[in-house]
């Protein structure tokens, strides 16, 4: 017998530049081939899961919309040994934005963050501010140094506005780098290129899926190319990243597909 699986997405959620239900349509799709497949709403998936041998979390939107019901899948999956695609285990943005400081103060190429000092970061024409649980840019606002040094940020990052040429992000699946996407016009986040990446930029990538704490998963790390011509941490996707898929090539999709089942069919022990 096939392996069952539950795959939760949200096909209607109304991405800002992106089209859920065409991808993970996609996905599913090509899936099927290799696992006996269920769509599920992410608000049905604690009900449901229990009939399946794997979850897997795919576009869902901003789990900020259902914290209380995602908190409770967590547990419930938690409790019951469900194997979760991507595990459960994350330290980046499946935890919240955190890490981004914990990774400041350490040394990594990150955009300079801080939820203590103001001071520590670097002149800059202004700021973003964004809550440490936010998501696809829910809460981030821009102030002025003058403001920010009168703000209280509990619960809050701040970070310098970086002059940057454009933002590149590399796609994983477990530890393994498929392929690589880039925005040429900076106002156009969602308009991405194929990206051809150097062994440097790869070098950078690998060190924050190395760093993270998930064996079993797609991750995304997001950088932004400085203009001097340095590559800085913006997020690592860890949770049900966005995959942008219409916009590689057949090559590469058809090896992400299969990748990826292979590494469902690992998580599963098959």
């Amino acid at each position: 017998m096939r392996a069952k699986i539950l795959y939760v997405t949200d096909l209607t959620y109304p991405a800002r530049g992106r089209r859920y239900g065409d991808e993970d349509s996609f996905l599913t799709r090509q899936l099927r081939d290799h696992f006996d497949l269920a769509l599920c709403h992410p608000l049905d998936a604690v009900a449901l899961m229990d009939q399946f041998d794997a979850v897997i979390v795919r576009n869902c939107g901003p789990v900020l919309h259902f914290q209380t019901e995602y908190d409770e899948f967590r547990a419930a999956a938690v409790a019951q040994g469900t194997r979760v695609f991507n595990q459960l285990t994350g330290k980046a943005d499946m935890i919240g934005k955190q890490y981004l400081v914990e990774l400041n103060d350490t040394g990594h190429p990150v955009i300079p963050t801080t939820d203590t000092d103001p001071s520590a970061l670097p002149e800059s024409p202004g700021y973003i501010v964004k809550p440490k649980l936010g998501s696809d840019s829910i809460g981030l606002r821009k102030v002025s140094r003058d403001e920010l040094t009168t703000l209280s940020l509990d619960g809050l990052l701040a970070q310098p506005l970086i002059d940057f040429q454009y933002e590149v992000s590399f796609y994983f699946i477990d530890r393994d780098f498929q392929y690589a996407l880039y925005t040429p016009n900076p106002d156009h986040r969602w308009e991405l290129e194929p990206y051809e990446a150097t062994d440097a930029d790869l070098a950078f990538a690998q060190r924050f899926i190395d760093w993270n704490a998930i064996d079993h998963g797609i991750q995304r790390v997001d950088a932004c190319r400085t203009t001097s011509d340095e590559l800085l941490l913006v997020e690592l996707e860890d949770l049900n990243p966005f995959l942008s898929l219409a916009f590689t090539t057949d090559t590469n999709r058809t090896a992400f597909v299969k990748r990826l089942a292979l590494s469902v069919g690992s998580l599963l022990d098959l």
